[in-house]
């Protein structure tokens, strides 16, 4: 099995792949889209496009843009727009983040967990700048640490750059963004999302005949638990904020 595969099982439960729960899911869109209601939105690394099919859900006069590399994932997230009856104000396109190229700019952005795919936080800043339209808003999830000196392993699996709260927002600041609203997930949010993202996996493995892909995902499941508990359960931490650029800086 590939990571992909194995990280869309897993998030199979849960109401977006970030700890948030589903409230928090839908303040943060209601917050960002009561700007840009009838207007567009686009998501860097969207994965199963779970945050455009709910804000297509709740903006009927929105039209949305998805960008991921997992094809598979794509392809669910194409489903789901089916059954949502949205799938006509949706268009994902399998390409690197890096890479794509916009026709038009875009009143809300999203990039919720994925700043690894563009190499970092001031990466992702740069890259979203241009694509937002005047008064536009990004929605950027980014992971930090709060209790001490990461792990060697939490640095490996989360980025080098990772810090506390308050210097993810000093980066932020030096890059010329203001946060005008965020969500800092809870501990509850947190140990949902990872009892969901190894349960789910868990599950998925118990219902497979005795096999490579049964033992590759229970070994996943185990191996996640483990280094979550033992790792990196007391010092993760997860905001989602709501971020204008300063045209002026």
């Amino acid at each position: 099995m590939e990571r992909q595969e194995i990280g869309r099982i897993a998030h199979r439960d849960h109401p977006v792949a970030a700890p948030l729960s589903d409230a928090s899911v839908h303040r943060l869109l209601e917050r960002q889209l009561r700007r840009c209601p009838n207007s567009s939105a686009l998501d860097l690394g969207c994965g199963e496009a779970a945050w455009l099919v709910r804000a297509l859900t709740m903006h009927p006069n929105l039209q949305a843009i998805g960008v991921d590399t997992d094809p598979a994932a794509l392809d669910d997230g194409r489903r789901a727009a089916e059954r949502a009856g949205v799938e006509g104000r949706l268009a994902l396109h399998h390409a690197d983040v890096r890479e794509f190229e916009a026709a038009d700019s875009f009143d809300a952005v999203l990039s919720v967990g994925a700043t690894y795919a563009f190499g970092g936080l001031l990466p992702t800043l740069e890259a979203v700048r241009p694509l937002l339209a005047p008064g536009g808003t990004l929605l950027l999830g980014e992971c930090y640490w709060e209790d001490g000196q990461p792990t060697d392993h939490a640095r490996e699996f989360f980025g080098d750059d990772l810090t506390d709260l308050s210097g993810v927002l000093a980066t932020l600041r030096t890059a010329g963004w203001w946060p005008i609203a965020g969500h800092t997930s809870t501990r509850e949010e947190l140990d949902t999302y990872e009892w969901s993202w190894t349960g789910s996996l868990t599950d998925w493995a118990l219902d497979q005949p005795p096999g490579p892909d049964r033992d590759q995902a229970l070994a996943a499941a185990t191996r996640h638990r483990h280094q979550w508990l033992t790792e990196y359960r007391d010092g993760f931490g997860f905001v989602t904020l709501l971020l204008r650029p300063d045209v002026t800086a």
